[in-house]
């Protein structure tokens, strides 16, 4: 794969995620294994890219109208600490990639087959449950190097706390914090970047910036989640059954 073309990828992916309020790190994770870079490097770098594109797309989503404090805090509270201490973690390099691939289904399962919840069907969030999810999958999210939106999305539409556009706004803001609580434990170990760095973040914000506006205003939804799920359907099945 020629730099060019991986400037392009990453361009798509940065836009497809912010599109339906994610981060992308499992997405910028994926392609930089298929890639070959080193996991030191794609955890950090992911994190980064995550923390610039979660942003941008929860300020659209949250202009809109769609974030609930009230549901996040008590997610967020039990996450931050847990992915802080997730990214003071290592994991063996072909681990790593099994486990990544095995998180990439988790969108590709909520995309295909979660239908949007209308909000006659909403119900009221439970705490404990709440507390207890955003530890888990704040833990898992330092660990990999993801944001954890990937897995907090389709729990929060399963148990019909919120509509698609609400989960956005919460997994968007999720994803940041847990993006910052990452990078605060990889760096307690060392840390270590890309040399690319910095055209990564350009690359990724700029279409962050173009897919979290257009997804939150413009675009079918379902067009989105379809051709996403598709492009990580094909990265997980690399990662899980080719020694890529």
């Amino acid at each position: 794969m020629s730099v060019e073309i991986f400037y392009v990828i990453l361009f798509f992916v940065a836009f497809l995620y912010a599109a339906v309020g994610h981060g992308g790190a499992s997405g910028y994770l994926a392609l930089m294994a298929l890639y070959g870079v080193a996991p030191e490097e794609m955890k950090p770098t992911a994190l980064v890219l995550n923390l610039f594109v979660s942003l941008t797309s929860f300020i659209q989503y949250y202009r809109g109208g769609y974030f609930s404090r009230k549901l996040f805090i008590p997610i967020a509270a039990a996450s931050i600490p847990l992915a802080f201490i997730g990214g003071m973690i290592t994991v063996e390099e072909n681990i790593y990639k099994r486990i990544l691939g095995i998180l990439l289904l988790f969108p590709v399962i909520r995309f295909f087959f979660f239908k949007n919840v209308d909000d006659s069907e909403l119900k009221p969030h439970n705490t404990t449950i709440a507390v207890v999810t955003g530890g888990v999958v704040g833990l898992l999210s330092g660990m990999i190097g993801i944001g954890g939106g990937i897995i907090l999305s389709p729990i929060l539409l399963l148990l019909h706390w919120t509509n698609q556009k609400q989960t956005a706004a919460i997994s968007a803001a999720f994803i940041f914090v847990n993006s910052v609580a990452g990078l605060g434990g990889m760096v307690t170990q060392g840390i270590s970047f890309t040399g690319d760095m910095m055209m990564y973040i350009i690359v990724a914000f700029t279409g962050g910036l173009l897919g979290a506006y257009l997804g939150s205003k413009k675009f079918n939804q379902n067009v989105l989640k379809y051709v996403l799920a598709t492009v990580l359907l094909m990265a997980s099945y690399k990662l899980l059954l080719t020694k890529a």
